[in-house]
């Protein structure tokens, strides 16, 4: 158990430290996105060209990647090294040309993809020729996520997880770029001039193509060589066949969930608030991808490995284990961010944007931060069901995730003003999260027995109570920074300050009071 813990320290905290990096990068990449486009129709157009890519890539490629290949190369592994080389060869060649005609046939289809979400037609032009310019980047997505689970089964996970790092960087350069560049002083679609819009397409393009390459360069590091010489047909099928008895649950479930992100977009695009909705998003994703993802990096490849050799108690134990750290790291997040999602946007986004759209930002991450932990644990669940080489499940999953999700955005559209529409945009999702959480918990019992969670539950019980205790410390702090100084950033800076000056110790001497082990034991994972 200790050479384990140990192992699973180093590399956590590696990964961790590099997704810290690629978090505090990424924060700063958002602001100035929103300093120079904005949360109003350029920024609604961008963000929601951008999100294109995003959504082809897992309608095509991702869903067969993220379920079949990380399996499929952890049991290739295992059946020596000679063989999983050879695998690993097909599989990138496979990857290469799946890729390349899903990119073509996405960039023809780009108007018809546009025009179903936009209704605008200047905003339609810009996030036209926008998605022209972005969806190259589903090629580049689709390359660095198979060498990533390349370089995850060779036990090598912190050199891809530095590789958004370069991708946001090249990013804020763009911006950069784009101030310095003559054009109108208030953006608007039709005023941008064509330079302006090429320099925000292709150097948003570029970021994934650096992201990709980094990946590239670092599975070479590891000794490996991509052999060009693997013959196209029908052996690089090979590493794809073992999916094809499993591709209809597959399609079914990407499918469903494309869906899911055409409706949202849609009613976002329609309310003013793709900016605003994908803004709260990435704030949502930061605590998770601090710690839950970097315990995700590391633990798939032992869970996929567990459940190949038919080991349940291995797989018992590192669901457990996951389970428990996320709920640690997430339920004092959630608090937080339900009680301080305001003050954090009002410091991070007046002065790019207006306070009322700061506001509102703020307010749509407050009241979604419930989701943190159960989005945590869905997550951990589709690797163990995916592992087990079942997509069944998780398209079936799905489906009650996304009905959860439109259900509640069409009710919130036919019932509520417009900005407590985009409040209900990730609302919605913390709830599907939800849905998903328990249906996949129930699904696993089923399959595997008592899978250990009321120590999951006591955990969150512990850290729950002694994140209400912190939770105190953030209600004074906003109470008394709003009665004594009248700026709204003032006041927001101040409580944030003071809240982290207060309610963190709170929180460490209440865990230790209540008895929370776990806190000790992340902060190592984290250390390494």
């Amino acid at each position: 158990m200790g050479d384990i813990q140990s192992t699973l320290a180093r590399s956590t905290g590696a990964v961790a430290t590099a997704t810290v990096a690629s978090r505090a990068t990424g924060f700063i990449r958002t602001l100035a996105l929103a300093a120079v486009l904005g949360t109003a129709v350029v920024g609604d157009a961008y963000n929601g060209a951008n999100s294109l890519p995003n959504m082809v890539y897992e309608l095509l490629l991702g869903g067969v990647m993220s379920s079949v290949f990380v399996p499929a190369l952890a049991r290739a592994r295992l059946r020596g090294r000679a063989h999983s080389r050879v695998f690993t060869q097909r599989l990138l060649l496979a990857t290469i040309i799946g890729a390349a005609a899903a990119t073509v046939t996405a960039v023809l289809c780009a108007p018809l993809l546009v025009a179903a979400l936009v209704s605008d037609s200047d905003q339609s032009q810009l996030t036209t020729v926008l998605a022209y310019l972005l969806f190259p980047e589903i090629f580049f997505y689709a390359l660095a996520a198979t060498v990533t689970a390349i370089l995850n089964v060779r036990d090598s996970y912190a050199p891809a997880a530095w590789a958004p790092v370069l991708n946001n960087l090249m990013v804020l350069a763009t911006v950069g770029v784009f101030v310095l560049m003559p054009g109108p002083v208030t953006l608007t679609p039709s005023a941008m001039t064509t330079a302006q819009v090429l320099v925000l397409g292709i150097g948003t393009t570029a970021g994934i193509v650096g992201q990709a390459a980094w990946t590239v360069v670092a599975l070479r590091r590891t000794g490996f060589r991509w052999s060009w010489r693997v013959r196209p047909v029908p052996y690089t099928w090979r590493p794809v066949r073992i999916g094809v008895g499993l591709l209809g649950w597959i399609v079914l479930y990407v499918a469903i969930s494309q869906v899911g992100v055409a409706f949202v977009l849609r009613v976002a695009f329609d309310h003013g608030g793709v900016s605003t909705y994908t803004y709260a998003d990435l704030l949502f994703q930061v605590p998770y991808g601090i710690l839950g993802v970097s315990l995700l990096t590391v633990l798939t490849p032992r869970i996929a490995r567990a459940v190949a050799d038919n080991d349940r108690a291995a797989l018992i134990a590192d669901m457990g284990r996951a389970a428990r750290y996320s709920v640690v790291a997430l339920v004092p997040a959630g608090v937080a961010m339900t009680l301080l999602g305001p003050m954090l946007t009002t410091v991070m986004f007046i002065g790019r944007v207006d306070v009322d759209a700061a506001r509102l930002i703020g307010t749509s991450l407050a009241l979604s931060a419930f989701g943190l932990a159960p989005f945590a644990l869905v997550m951990l669940q589709l690797r163990v069901f995916y592992a087990g080489n079942d997509m069944r499940t998780p398209a079936l999953i799905n489906v009650a995730m996304v009905a959860t999700k439109i259900t509640v955005v069409a009710l919130g559209a036919a019932t509520l003003p417009s900005q407590a529409v985009v409040v209900m945009l990730p609302v919605a999702s913390s709830l599907s999260y939800l849905v998903g959480a328990v249906c996949g918990h129930w699904a696993l019992r089923r399959r595997y027995g008592l899978l250990g969670f009321l120590a999951v539950l006591e955990t969150f019980t512990r850290v729950l109570w002694a994140s209400v205790v912190a939770g105190l410390f953030c209600v004074a702090s906003v109470g008394l920074s709003h009665r004594f100084i009248d700026n709204p950033r003032g006041a927001a800076a101040i409580t944030l300050l003071a809240a982290t000056a207060f309610a963190v110790p709170a929180f460490l001497l209440a865990a230790k009071t209540i008895g929370v082990p776990e806190v000790r034991n992340a902060r190592a994972l984290l250390l390494g």
